[in-house]
């Protein structure tokens, strides 16, 4: 699926150009003002509703139609995700007319029904598997509209358009960097393989991808040994994992946009290598590795040279995570007793402790701007998610003893965490919640489902 860059974005001079393309009222056209200044609703007070009916089809075969009813809800469900707008519920547009045009609406029934803004838009068939998409929303209480795009592209994914769409309102509306195109890695034993050259029956696990919303659940590794641990690169084009490909645990980066793999902490029989995460830049990778006969967390460049250690301590010291700004790296470590979260700067200075609890796991910093770290802590028989504010050392509970919880991972805009969860029946499944605690959604069923990694 390709999508263009979109060919309008409405602003001063381009709002009569859009107008006379879909064949606007003349009254819509003699709207001149500048619509990037216009906002729906207040941003200081509560939020504004908005209303997103299906696209109307141009086109007069099923296929458009179908289009147009599956991007519509897409996009309702992304804008509810992120709780930035009050989302009236497709269930009552019933009683609204259908709109004649991209422009003819019936603002008098929105208006009554309670919507400050609606998201109007069209699809149409543009011949061999290609589709035209135009959106436009609307002020219900001025009558003018505040944004809109026309895309173009190829009908294989209709969710991305809605994805795309979603996140444009979220920037103009909102100023918020939505996450509907980000993706979320996982290790998953679904398909009931067994290893390879090893125990029988031991299952296999492998590294799957998922839209945000957990559509689009796919497998990239098919190694059939276990693969653990995902982490993105900053730019979305490569995971690096812990993998048993060799039959020892090892760190491969997965470059999915060039079809190769590489090996950048170089293990061997004797040297083990785990848990990567690259830093903000994209540049380096920090990891677990038992060479030099400790456990201790070390720093690689991607393409495998300037190999560093960072931590040196007889325990075990595993599990890093970067500070946005690469200038620091938190880790778990047992040289208390009990793991801890503890964090230490890039250079290998400035060590401190961080938690101070029964057991704690699986740290990841949140992204700016908030200034966070969410762990794995250990809160009865099972684990829950905290989060440590770091600036006034405060530590909030995002989930309470349904199941155990852990490995959790930030959205690439903070406000949502992803974490695996045993609730329910027992199995491992992938979550998501809001980083207040509520917003809970669950994205996986099929298998054990674990280790979520967030794109940036």
């Amino acid at each position: 699926m390709t999508i263009t860059t979109p060919r309008f974005v409405l602003g001063a001079g381009l709002v009569a150009s859009l107008a006379l393309l879909i064949g606007a009222a003349p009254a819509a056209q003699n709207r001149q003002r500048d619509e990037v200044s216009l906002i729906i609703g207040d941003r200081i007070g509560s939020p504004p509703s908005f209303a997103v009916p299906d696209c109307l089809a141009l086109s007069p075969d099923e296929t458009t139609a179908e289009a147009a009813r599956i991007i519509a809800q897409v996009l309702w469900d992304d804008l509810d995700f992120e709780r930035e707008f009050r989302m009236i519920a497709r269930d009552v547009y019933r009683t609204i007319p259908t709109a004649r045009s991209l422009i003819d609406l019936p603002f008098d029934q929105w208006r009554e029904l309670g919507a400050d803004g609606v998201v109007s838009c069209t699809v149409e068939s543009a011949g061999a598997n290609q589709i035209e998409i135009t959106a436009r929303l609307f002020s219900v209480r001025s009558l003018e509209s505040a944004w809109g795009v026309v895309y173009s592209g190829t009908m294989n994914n209709l969710r991305r358009y809605a994805h795309q769409l979603s996140d444009e309102l979220h920037r103009h509306q909102r100023g918020l960097e939505g996450v509907a195109r980000s993706r979320i890695a996982f290790v998953s034993d679904r398909d009931s393989d067994t290893v390879l050259g090893l125990v029988e029956n031991r299952p296999v696990k492998e590294i799957y991808l998922a839209d945000y919303d957990g559509a689009n659940q796919r497998r990239v590794t098919v190694s059939r040994v276990l693969n653990l641990f995902p982490s993105w690169s900053p730019d979305g084009r490569s995971i690096a994992y812990t993998s048993y490909l060799t039959g020892f645990p090892d760190v491969i980066v997965s470059h999915m946009f060039e079809g190769r793999m590489s090996k950048p902490a170089d293990g061997t029989t004797a040297v083990h290598n785990s848990l990567p995460a690259f830093s903000p830049d994209g540049s380096q990778i920090a990891f677990n590795t038992n060479r030099d006969d400790n456990n201790d967390v070390w720093v690689a460049n991607v393409d495998g040279t300037s190999v560093r250690r960072l931590t040196n301590n007889p325990a075990i010291d595993t599990s890093p995570t970067w500070s946005p700004n690469g200038q620091q790296i938190a880790f778990v470590s047992d040289r208390s007793g009990a793991p801890q979260v503890y964090v230490i700067g890039a250079d290998g200075t400035g060590l401190r402790r961080l938690t101070y609890e029964s057991y704690c796991d699986r740290p990841t910093w949140s992204p700016a701007p908030y200034n966070e770290i969410a762990y794995s802590s250990r809160t009865g028989p099972g684990h829950d998610i905290k989060v440590l504010e770091l600036a006034t050392n405060e530590v909030r509970q995002l989930t309470f003893g349904l199941g155990s919880n852990e490995s959790p991972s930030y959205s690439p805009n903070g406000r949502h965490v992803a974490f695996t969860s045993t609730r329910g029946s027992g199995m491992k499944q992938i979550y998501t919640i809001g980083r207040d605690g509520n917003g809970l959604r669950r994205l996986t069923s099929v298998g054990n489902n674990e280790m979520p990694a967030w794109s940036k």
